[in-house]
């Protein structure tokens, strides 16, 4: 095991002095990276925030099914978490528009 973390990181080295050798000073075949690279984060975190309210949503349903008493309490915690969940989505997307002006 410790032969293969060596060579790995001696691979990682080597990968790391030939880098100079790819910065050139701008791209020739004319793709938007900033744009692609826009794409993927809010694909990120669409899919982070779908997968967390799904999460939520159903630890909050299966709340309410163990304690029906207490639903107003669990009802209250999942919108403000729900809210906080959003805000990720929303704040990657207002990045996006900053960042493709």
């Amino acid at each position: 095991m410790r032969q293969v973390v060596s060579k790995v990181f001696m691979v990682m080295s080597a990968l790391c002095f030939a880098m100079p050798a790819f910065a050139q000073g701008g791209t020739t075949d004319g793709t938007n990276w900033v744009a692609v690279a826009a794409g993927i984060a809010m694909a990120i975190a669409s899919a982070g925030c779908g997968l967390g309210q799904g999460r939520a949503a159903a630890a909050a349903n299966e709340g309410i099914a163990r304690n029906p008493s207490a639903s107003g309490a669990i009802q209250t915690a999942l919108i403000i978490g729900l809210a906080f969940i959003e805000s990720l989505a929303i704040y990657t997307l207002l990045i996006v528009f900053v960042k493709m002006k």
